[in-house]
């Protein structure tokens, strides 16, 4: 297998090394021949999220350069939960557990390749822990970790005094230990994740060293966070989801499209598979003319083609045109028209007996404050029903007006739109 002896300094071009070991030894690695690597997600939740994309792409570069993955789901570690700065998590059921790690397994299959030379490979850490006895695990893993080192950890630091469980203090030895699993049984070398992970990245190249003698490689993706340095992650609707169910795809777009200019950029190189030329282009045209938000157009297009596909994106660029009166609401659809209508502002539910007039509509949806404002926007040439001019105040939407058979679309101006749903 043919390696990319470039691969090293694209990830630092991306700015996705955050820490590593040794870096000269992990780029030798990685210009000598096909490196199996691995990165774990526990299924702490039904979905994987915005952080969890950072490696699920990354996973994707390294083996786009000719190495080979091997993607954990942690049916094990799942049922612990790595240690949180914010407080002890909740455990959840082995049966939630499981059903999580087939969501979890079915979200990571389609960013990688199972096919060809370097073919990816799924594995549950639950498969080799479940069956192992206390002792041997105290003896073959807890001996390799002296405590002062994990009392030093950050997250256990700072969770002391407060209180924590011996059993996300023994995560980090869960994790390690797959790692020397996988090392053993595979030939894996080389682990990484983000940065809140290094102490669990750097626990398993140890353990391999201690245990076994061997050489591993590991590095950390930075933390993804907005210009004021809060964390990404968060929507008005709570965290970015890859499941749709979870989040809408037009909520997801929205959220790449909106973006601070500032960090453009830094996403476009983590979250795409564009080139440095292409990307570098995107920025100039972005400081050249900012107002036309090419780089953040470019972002929620390669962004949601990646995680959604590209028809779904399709229908979201053809709703987000209809909205704004340059498109045929019509085609839209009606999941995406919906969560696009909800994703401005909460749709308005009237029952289909008594449908009120489009006056007292656009004060129901806020797109006005009072009747007396309402009238004003219509008498103006302002109020739109389903993008065409409303010109009498007191019209009453009809079935024929009825988009998707059950929603109405009101927009005040160019930019303030809302919908009201009929049943």
């Amino acid at each position: 297998m043919t390696v990319d002896p470039t691969l090293l300094d694209d990830l630092e071009w991306r700015g996705l090394i955050a820490h590593s070991t040794d870096l000269d030894a992990l780029r030798e690695a990685l210009t000598s021949g096909s490196v199996k690597f691995y990165v774990g997600f526990d299924p702490t939740a039904p979905s994987l999220h915005l952080g969890n994309l950072v490696q699920i792409v990354t996973a994707g570069r390294l083996q786009q350069a000719g190495h080979t993955p091997y993607a954990l789901v942690g049916g094990a570690t799942g049922m612990i939960g790595d240690p949180r700065e914010s407080g002890e998590r909740q455990l959840n059921s082995l049966d939630t557990v499981k059903e999580w790690v087939e969501r979890v397994r079915a979200q990571i299959e389609p960013y990688l390749s199972f096919e060809g030379e370097n073919a990816a490979t799924m594995v549950n850490n639950y498969d080799w822990t479940a069956s192992l006895s206390t002792i041997d695990f105290l003896r073959d893993v807890g001996k390799h970790f002296p405590v002062n080192r994990m009392l030093a950890r950050d997250v256990v630091r700072s969770r002391l005094e407060a209180g924590i469980s011996y059993t996300e203090f023994s995560y980090v030895l869960l994790q390690s230990m797959d790692f020397l699993n996988l090392y053993r049984d595979h030939g894996v070398t080389l682990q990484f994740g983000g940065s809140d992970q290094w102490g669990n990245l750097t626990g398993g190249v140890e353990l391999i060293r201690r245990a076994d003698g061997g050489r591993a490689h590991a590095f950390a993706t930075p933390l993804v966070t907005k210009a004021d340095g809060t964390k990404y992650g968060k929507t008005e609707g709570g965290a970015l989801w890859l499941d749709p169910q979870m989040l809408a795809p037009y909520a997801f777009y929205q959220f790449w499209l909106n973006v601070e200019d500032e960090k453009v950029g830094e996403l476009l190189r983590i979250f795409t598979f564009l080139s440095r030329e292409e990307i570098e282009a995107l920025e100039a045209e972005q400081a050249e003319k900012p107002f036309l938000r090419a780089g953040q157009r470019a972002l929620a297009e390669h962004v949601t083609t990646l995680v959604h596909g590209a028809e779904e994106t399709a229908r979201i660029t053809a709703a987000s045109a209809a909205l704004f009166g340059t498109g045929d609401l019509r085609s839209v659809g009606w999941s995406t028209l919906h969560a696009a209508l909800a994703t401005a502002r909460p749709l308005v539910v009237v029952p289909a007996d008594d449908v009120p007039t489009i006056v007292d509509l656009l004060v129901a949806t806020g797109l006005v404050k009072s009747k007396g404002e309402a009238r004003r926007a219509v008498a103006e040439g302002g109020a739109y029903l389903n993008n065409h001019r409303v010109e009498d105040p007191d019209y009453v939407p009809g079935d024929d007006d009825l988009v998707e058979d059950r929603l109405l679309v009101l927009r005040r101006g160019k930019k303030n739109f809302a919908g009201v749903e009929v049943r």
